[in-house]
This record gives structure tokens, sequence and C-alpha cells, in this order.
């Protein structure tokens, strides 16, 4: 049973947000809403330990769909991170706040990026694309994700500020916008540096909540250097270009690592 300890972690931490917040805020929506998405990681955990080729692709399109079709068109609500700030200057703690609280500013002190592997809505689309091992190196254009962060943050507080009205239709087209862009934008670039993630490591703003808490996350990517051959495989399946032979916390792109387990699937020692 050791082998299955991390689904079956990822499950109880899923379940204890649940009941907590069902319990604090008195809404059984946030019992059912966290319950699905941990048992939809636990499982896709679960399908990789079972060595299923497409086992974290199931995961993304369980939750990523929820989470666009079900929260974000059906239930008009803005999970983008203009969203986050329209609920934060609102002094509203649900919907995308929480959402942001969980995955993407606390949660990755437990599980990293696991947000980026399992469970965007972007990267799912962008995952099927062919260019999943990336082959050549990162550009230096990683500063432009603290100008669409800041964009955001700028666009939500000009709104508040200039007194318009009806902010929540206005946030529900922003979604809307902000994903056909969000799509649009990383398909060229990920055709045009030959890339599926391009997106992710240049323009995202979600990375900048991301990038400075995953580098304390205690679930990480680890390599056993006795077994090592020092083959450089992992390191040309890595979607994101981490130096995962490294296992200091200051490795190359060690804060990009989205728990894919891409490096651990291809490594011929078992040294992942």
């Amino acid at each position: 049973m050791k082998k299955y300890r991390l689904p079956i972690i990822m499950l109880v931490i899923f379940e204890a947000v649940a009941i907590t917040l069902w319990l604090t805020l008195d809404n059984i929506f946030y019992l059912f809403n966290f319950s699905y998405i941990g048992i939809a990681v636990s499982l896709g955990i679960f399908l990789f330990v079972k060595q299923y080729k497409h086992a974290r692709r199931i995961t993304q399109l369980l939750v990523g769909l929820y989470m666009l079709v079900y929260l974000g068109f059906m239930s008009n609500e803005n999970m983008q991170i203009e969203g986050f700030w329209y609920y934060l200057f609102t002094g509203v703690f649900e919907a995308a706040t929480i959402h942001y609280a969980v995955a993407k500013i606390f949660g990755p002190l437990l599980f990293g990026r696991g947000w980026c592997g399992y469970a965007c809505w972007t990267a799912m689309v962008l995952d099927f694309l062919p260019y999943k091992e990336p082959d050549q190196p990162r550009k230096k254009i990683g500063w432009i994700r603290y100008i669409t962060f800041v964009a955001s943050l700028v666009f939500v507080a000009a709104l508040f500020l200039a007194n318009v009205g009806n902010l929540e239709r206005i946030m529900f087209w922003a979604f809307i916008i902000g994903n056909v862009l969000y799509y649009l934008v990383g398909i060229v670039l990920a055709y045009a540096f030959k890339d599926n993630r391009a997106f992710c490591k240049y323009i995202c703003p979600i990375t900048v909540f991301l990038k400075p808490m995953s580098y304390f996350s205690l679930l990480r990517v680890k390599c056993d250097e006795s077994k090592c051959i020092s083959c450089g495989k992992c390191k040309r399946v890595c979607p994101m270009n981490v130096d995962v032979t490294d296992n200091s916390r200051k490795r190359e792109n060690g804060t990009e690592c989205i728990l894919c387990f891409e490096c651990k699937r291809n490594c011929p020692k078992d040294a992942i």
C-alpha cells in the first residue's frame, strides 16, 4: 500500500479543506466542490501509480472542465485572476478568493505547482498540442508575466475607482474574453516556440503567486543520485525545462515544476 500513499494523502487534504469550509461558511457547496476536486486529483495520481498513460490528462479534464464550464459559464463565476481581484476588493471570501487561497497561494506550500499540471483549464487545452517536449532553451522573457499580472489588477481597480455599474456582468464577460485571449495567445506561442507550455512560462499571471510559494513546497520531485546515470532524458522530456537531477531548492527552473512526472515516467533507471 505504500505506493498509494500519495493519492490517499491528497484525498485527505482536500476532504479536510472541504469539511472545514462547509462547516465554517455553512455552505454545503464547498463540501461537494473540494471533495470532487480531491477525488479527481487522487484518481489521476492513482492511475499514474498503475502506470496508465493518460492518468494526468483525465484529472486535467475532470477538474478543468468542471471549473471552466460549470463554475465559469454556468454559475457565472470569474475564476480568472480578475475574479480574484474583484472578490478581494468587495471583501467577499468565497468563489475565486477561496479558489486562489487553496490552489494558488497557500496550497503550493504543500503541492507546489500541481495546479498547473492537473487542474488549469488553459493548460488542459494547450497540452493537446504537438509540442510536448521543448526542443530549445527557455527564452528570457518571463518578465512579461508580471506585466499581465499588474494589468489584471489595474483593470479591476479602475472599474472600482470609476464606480462602474453592473460589475458582476462585466466580470462574467471578462472571464469569457480573458479565456479566449489566453487560448489564442497560448496556441500561437506554442507553435511559434514549438513548446506547448510557452504561455505558462512567459505570459500566465497566476505564476506570480505560484512561483514563490512553490519554492517551499513539501511535495517535490527528487533524484536518487546513486541510480542516476546522467543520461539527460529527464531534462529533455520536462515540459518546463526543470533540472530534476539537482535536488536543491535552487535548482534550475525549480519553481516551474508542475509535478507532471514525465521525468519519472521516462527515467530508464527509476532514479526519479
